[in-house]
């Protein structure tokens, strides 16, 4: 008897690999005057589409009625001004669905020789994640790049994807295909998987596909606590994760570094704690952004809050709500970093 969710992680593993390569290969044919610009101003590339047209098209065909919460839509890539653009999104996400079969693949999910899509069931395909969200159901979550600034400057982003039943993130899945699979050797054996499903451990996996190794936090002693944050200071207080290391007499400098792969190195034991405090009023985050590292941290044995110490909530729709940041950490730092927040914030 299979474990649960055994079908659902093969699928998204496969597609998340298969999204990582696509995402390499337009790295490096990246073309200037190939990025569009969002309404808040941060860069996007044919990737991200790309990427999700080929993540929707595989879960649709192999979980058809499940509904997708995704970050792009199509709209303007429907507009006449968009079709130099769009054909060369059609072209990407067909080269990617295309492309044989390889490790874990299965031709029944809509991959592989004569898989190609018309550039209207791609278009549909980015649609499908329009999705509302909510408290009851199954849904993914796609994050086809998260990370644009770090991927366009060739260092570290991932691909990611989850689903979430009844407001429960099941399975979450992280591509970094610029990872190094051990950071021991960083310039050896690129690009690494972290998977989680819940009950079912977390573990990493080589991007080709062999080296499944099991990952859960290890102990740190308060000496060597450092944190995890993002690179641009506009996603989060660079400022306000300072005092807080001032309280807790943290002296080892953070490890700063674009998307969801802060949460991998997390789990594996790189940085004590990964700290993302808001910037500011109004901003509210996206589920897609949290929920594969949220599990990756639980299933690895460490805790998730926000500052008030309370669970991150995905049935909230396509946000996690009112921000109050988001703190991750192995059992033994997350009380001790949690509480300097907490006094911080009162300062």
């Amino acid at each position: 008897m299979s474990l649960p969710y055994a079908a659902e992680k093969h699928v998204a593993i496969a597609a998340v690999r298969r999204a990582c390569h696509l995402t390499s290969s337009v790295f490096n044919k990246l073309v200037k005057n190939e990025t569009v610009t969002k309404g808040d101003k941060s860069p996007v590339t044919v990737g991200d589409y790309a990427a999700q047209a080929l993540i929707s098209t595989i879960l649709h065909r192999a979980f058809p009625s499940d509904p997708i919460v995704g970050e792009e839509d199509a709209s303007d890539l429907r507009k006449e001004c968009g079709h130099g653009l769009r054909d060369r999104i059609v072209e990407l996400a067909n080269e990617a669905l295309v492309y044989e079969l390889g490790h874990g693949d299965n031709a029944e999910w809509g991959i592989g020789p004569g898989a190609q899509q018309t550039t209207e069931q791609l278009l549909d395909a980015i649609d499908r994640g329009n999705y509302v969200g909510g408290r009851t159901g199954r849904m993914w979550t796609i994050d086809p790049i998260d990370g644009t600034k770090g991927f366009l400057r060739g260092e570290q982003y991932a691909v990611c994807l989850s689903l979430i039943v009844d407001a429960v993130v099941q399975v979450g899945v992280i591509g970094c295909p610029n990872l190094p699979f051990d950071p021991a050797e960083p310039e050896v054996n690129r690009g690494v998987i972290f998977v989680a499903v819940k009950g079912q451990g977390a573990e990493q996996v080589a991007l080709n596909g062999g080296n499944h190794l099991p990952l859960r936090i290890p102990d740190i002693s308060p000496e060597d606590v450092n944190f995890l944050e993002s690179v641009e200071a506009a996603h989060s207080s660079h400022t306000f994760n300072d005092r807080v290391s001032s309280l807790l007499d943290i002296t080892r400098k953070p490890i700063r570094m674009d998307s969801q792969a802060k949460y991998g190195c997390l789990a594996r034991g790189e940085g004590a704690a990964y700290l993302r405090m808001p910037t500011g009023v109004g901003y509210r985050e996206k589920i897609w952004d949290h929920a594969s590292g949220n599990l990756l941290i639980t299933e690895a044995g460490g805790i998730v809050s926000d500052s008030r110490g309370l669970p991150l909530d995905f049935g909230l729709g396509r946000t996690l709500g009112e921000n109050f940041g988001v703190i991750a950490a192995g059992k033994d730092v997350h009380s001790r970093v949690l509480s300097a927040v907490q006094v911080a914030s009162r300062d």
